[in-house]
């Protein structure tokens, strides 16, 4: 099994081709901003791309809130610099996350546990999945603080929950609920919060099971379908079969079908 990375401000584990990555910043509701957060979430996708170990990815907080973004109390400081600098502070900050979200190879899990808010709201949409627990409550909350998304959070939202709701949240800067999330489709469902891990463990575990390099071609074209049009997008969905049926596991899947057994997958 691959080494583990060593993370500052947060906790990772690995499980049966399922990894947890918990952020450990309770302290400041677990703000992406002055903290190491966003080094730790980028650092976890690089390990992961590269490890044949992993399938999954789960992404959760410790203690009373998923990410509540920015750190509202450095953010007056912040501001005390030049535009340039902080133009140059997005882009080498937090702005690696969302590039590293969309270059991830494999399905990440959000199982928010309690706050999402601004860009730990962003966060959660990169994400493949979303369970919430009960308690958990979102917000694309900038223009509350005379601001917008930096961490291109318009895009994912858009994508999420369509433009005009995106729209709505955006420029109200209002609070959804856990039930609400689940409606307008933010969450793919709500469990309390006892549930939450197990439940999106529960998830994990179904995907951890198939056959692993299939597993990560299909969430690149999930993730390419929504850039691509068509015609380029069946060029790619011809290349990653026909590469796809060259592997042991696809024919370790067929005999597994025939003899009604569960596949025994290699990642070959």
């Amino acid at each position: 099994m691959a080494a583990l990375p060593q993370l500052k401000d947060a906790a990772l584990a690995l499980d049966e081709r399922v990894a947890l990555l918990t952020f450990k910043r309770d302290d400041v509701r677990n703000a992406l901003t002055s903290t190491d957060l966003t080094s730790d979430i980028v650092t976890t996708l690089a390990w992961a791309n590269t490890s044949p170990d992993v399938s999954v990815l789960i992404i959760t907080g410790d203690g009373s809130a998923f990410s509540a973004g920015g750190n509202i109390k450095t953010m007056g400081e912040r501001s005390k610099a030049a535009p340039h600098l902080l133009q140059q502070a997005y882009k080498h900050g937090i702005q690696r996350i969302p590039l590293a979200m969309q270059d991830a190879e494999i399905p990440v899990i959000a199982a928010v546990n309690g706050p999402a808010i601004g860009a730990g709201f962003d966060l959660a949409n990169m994400c493949d999945i979303r369970i919430g627990s009960t308690e958990s409550q979102f917000g694309e909350t900038f223009i509350n603080l005379g601001l917008m998304a930096g961490d291109g959070g318009a895009w994912f939202l858009q994508r999420v929950v369509g433009a005009q709701r995106a729209a709505e949240m955006t420029l109200t800067g209002r609070i959804v609920k856990a039930q609400e999330a689940v409606a307008l489709g933010i969450l793919l469902e709500a469990v309390e919060p006892a549930r939450l891990l197990p439940r999106a463990r529960e998830i994990a575990a179904q995907i951890a099971a198939k056959p692993p390099v299939a597993v990560r071609y299909a969430k690149r074209t999930l993730r390419l379908a929504q850039e691509q049009g068509l015609s380029a997008h069946l060029e790619v969905c011809a290349s990653f079969q026909g590469a796809l049926q060259k592997t042991e596991d696809h024919l370790e899947a067929l005999a597994a079908f025939f003899e009604k057994r569960a596949g025994r997958y290699q990642g070959r």
